[in-house]
């Protein structure tokens, strides 16, 4: 987390306000004396940085798993001609992905993870829109905001199997659907970036559909899959991965620590074991991480405030719900705060899990927006009984007045998400396939 605020010390327990705070603060990389190599350093400056009229704000690119919203598989969105520009390779692709998900999380401050093939850099540089943009991805690389693999297709779904933050791709990786079997059939967890209204760029939910053995043999022979042995014999879900901090045991190395670096990397899986990318020794074991969960405050589909919550905890949301809450008198319009309660629904984070109670007066209604088909229709909570808070599901308080979660999910929604998950089974040949 970042800086605590002044006159708290680390015992004490912080406000939801008081995370997000601190969660914001710019700390001070304590690397700097550190021999990594430039790939590994961590990212302190973001500029905006203009080549040819066109901004890329390096504002959403991220380098820390916690705050993505989403995953992008760069190599992919930059050479995808149909997003824009005759160019074999362009970063104007990214801006307008970028501008997407934005659309999309109603966040204009969403944050974006970033895995790409180390081809991309440094392979057909003639065929870049600008030739300055190869050198911009390199120095984004140097950063940390760009993770750069020899093949980046394994870590990206390394990552949202660990994680469950969404893929924006137009891949749909039949190459690696024997070593992930649960992309059969996925209709959650990937968005396809396509041409928009106006030179715009929209995600569309992907349904990754049902490739037969003939299919991904045949993809097998195109390309090489690299085996990596992320689930041992008992398919133990690698969000469990998540659930623990690690450390490297290179002293010097802070890639992995969250107590000494402003971020910490999610470990590779070698061999069914989390090792350092840098060093290439076994990670240890540093104990448990709490899992965080951010909800966004929403007036009129706008963004205005996010909080950060913590396993374990119990807040109330209102217009003034005392000590340890969330207050959002100052943050709606005082129109719509006359008809919040002062203590408005209560929120329990147990076991991963978030409760939603209604404590109101005049009612809440929630809805689901992470169907395939959009929005559910609004539902009123029954009051006085708990009821489940998903990831990308949304509370309206007052007309316009919206607490939305964030779709990542903690670490043991996605472990039952995942040991529910059952691939389909695959079709005989005479079956249409969608690859």
């Amino acid at each position: 987390m970042g800086t605590l605020p002044r006159g708290r010390t680390s015992g004490d327990k912080l406000t939801p306000l008081e995370i997000t705070r601190a969660t914001r603060a710019t700390r001070v990389t304590k690397n700097a004396d550190s021999d990594l190599p430039n790939h590994f350093a961590k990212p302190t400056v973001r500029k905006l940085w203009k080549s040819g009229g066109t901004m890329t704000p390096e504002r959403h690119l991220t380098a820390d798993f916690e705050r993505a919203a989403f995953l992008v598989d760069l190599s992919n969105v930059v050479r995808a001609r149909p997003l824009g520009g005759r160019a074999g390779r362009s970063l104007h692709r990214l801006r307008l992905v970028a501008d997407a998900a934005a659309t999309l999380a109603r966040d204009p401050d969403v944050q974006l993870y970033l895995v790409a093939d180390r081809s991309l850099r440094l392979g057909g540089r003639h065929e870049w829109a600008d030739p300055a943009e190869a050198q911009q991805l390199g120095r984004w690389v140097r950063l940390g905001l760009v993770e750069e693999l020899g093949d980046a297709d394994e870590r990206i779904l390394e990552l949202c199997e660990m994680t469950g933050i969404p893929v924006i791709s137009g891949d749909y990786f039949r190459d690696a659907r024997l070593a992930y079997r649960w992309i059969q059939g996925n209709t959650d967890d990937f968005l396809r970036p396509a041409p928009g209204p106006g030179g715009t760029v929209v995600l569309e939910p992907r349904d990754m559909g049902i490739a037969s053995a003939r299919d991904i043999s045949r993809k097998l022979e195109e390309s090489d899959l690299k085996q990596k042995g992320l689930l041992d014999r008992r398919r133990k879900p690698l969000s469990e991965v998540v659930r623990r901090n690690w450390r490297c045991p290179e002293p010097r190395c802070t890639l992995y620590d969250t107590e000494r670096g402003s971020f910490a990397l999610l470990p590779r899986m070698r061999g069914g074991v989390p090792r350092c990318e840098q060093h290439g020794g076994r990670l240890l074991d540093a104990g448990p991480r709490t899992a965080t969960a951010q909800l966004k405050l929403l007036v009129d589909g706008e963004l205005r405030e996010r909080f950060t919550l913590e396993d374990g905890t119990t807040v109330r949301v209102g217009r003034a719900p005392g000590p340890g809450g969330i207050p959002l008198h100052g943050l709606v319009p005082a129109e719509r705060a006359a008809g919040l309660s002062r203590a408005h629904v209560e929120l329990r984070i147990a076991g991963g899990t978030i409760h939603v109670r209604d404590l109101s007066t005049y009612g809440t209604r929630r809805r689901t927006t992470a169907r395939r088909t959009g929005p559910d229709p609004w539902t009123p909570l029954m009051p006085g009984r708990d009821h489940g808070f998903h990831g990308g599901d949304e509370l309206e308080l007052v007309r316009g007045v919206v607490l939305a979660r964030s779709g990542r999910r903690f670490p043991t929604e996605l472990a039952q998400r995942w040991l529910s998950h059952r691939p389909p089974q695959e079709p005989d040949s005479s079956t249409t396939t969608y690859v």
